[in-house]
């Protein structure tokens, strides 16, 4: 059985170096996506070898996500179905990759069963077009942001820092009431992202923000997630105000080329099967959608 632990915020000095060797592309093999939806998920962590092992419980049902490191990984492997055996569930994982997948095929021929997890997909963006968001199919973007601007003639973008945290949270406060049709998902999403606020410099984050007369209408928080790929954890504008959503996307994809010109990609996360998120997502049109699958293990 191996010896899991709930995750704590010391925990990114050894788990960091691994998840970085690993450069996989899924949002949740990362740090602060972990440690913030531990609660949530109920996470617990532990180092089998050079490789980070995760186990997390949704509906009452252990998983594992599959392992980050290097080396080999098939007595990795092992002792995590040891694991479920001990524990007495199913050896499952959750989020593997199509490139999982061909390594867990090599280790267990046919021993695997994988279901879509359509709702987990992330969405991938080439960076350059959220920056500059040419050709037809974003005009409808330009023309947001060009009525953002007829309106708003005093909005400036400002890069998040402690001085400015406060305001953004109280923003955030602010759009969880507008938009709490859903309270129990209002709820969880709210508790991931208050572990981000608590605790911004310790995780590494980056963010932007949007005033409109002094006032924050739009933040957004991310962090560089693989060799290529930036990841954003989380934007919220207030919707009434046209454009919002539109400028500080740009604004703060502008920010991470500069800051990031190694970079090609920007990963938006997941729309957790929301209708209007997924409609949101697929409207700045990704150029590839990073895909998840849930794998069950089984005896012949």
């Amino acid at each position: 059985m191996i010896d899991f632990k709930e995750i704590e915020l010391n925990d990114k000095k050894w788990m960091e170096p691994l998840l970085v060797t690993a450069d996989m592309s899924g949002c949740h093999q990362n740090f602060t996506n972990i440690f913030a939806w531990s609660d949530i998920f109920n996470y617990r962590i532990a180092r089998v070898n050079d490789y980070v092992v995760v186990k997390g419980v949704i509906n009452d049902s252990p998983y594992y996500f599959y392992p980050a490191g290097s080396g080999n990984i098939k007595p990795v492997f092992e002792v995590m179905q040891q694991d479920a055996v001990s524990c007495g569930h199913g050896f499952v994982l959750a989020g593997v990759s199509p490139e999982n997948i061909a390594a867990m095929n090599d280790l267990y021929p046919d021993h695997f069963e994988y279901k879509e997890m359509r709702e987990s997909f992330d969405y991938v963006y080439l960076l350059d077009k959220l920056v500059t968001l040419s050709g037809n199919k974003l005009h409808s973007k330009r023309n947001h942001i060009n009525k953002f601007n007829k309106v708003n003639h005093d909005w400036s973008f400002e890069q998040i820092t402690l001085d400015n945290l406060a305001e953004c949270w109280e923003m955030n406060l602010e759009w969880c009431k507008i938009n709490s049709q859903n309270d129990d998902d209002i709820a969880k999403e709210s508790c991931a992202v208050r572990r981000c606020f608590n605790n911004y410099t310790a995780l590494g984050l980056e963010g932007g923000l949007i005033r409109t007369e002094g006032r924050v209408i739009a933040y957004t928080m991310g962090e560089k997630l693989n060799s290529d790929t930036y990841v954003i954890h989380v934007e919220k504008a207030f919707g009434e105000i046209e454009g919002a959503y539109q400028v500080i996307n740009r604004e703060f994809a502008a920010l991470i080329q500069t800051n990031y010109p190694q970079l090609t990609y920007v990963n938006r996360e997941e729309d957790m099967g929301f209708e209007g998120l997924r409609k949101a997502k697929l409207s700045y049109h990704p150029v590839k959608m990073e895909e998840k699958y849930l794998a069950s293990y089984f005896e012949f």
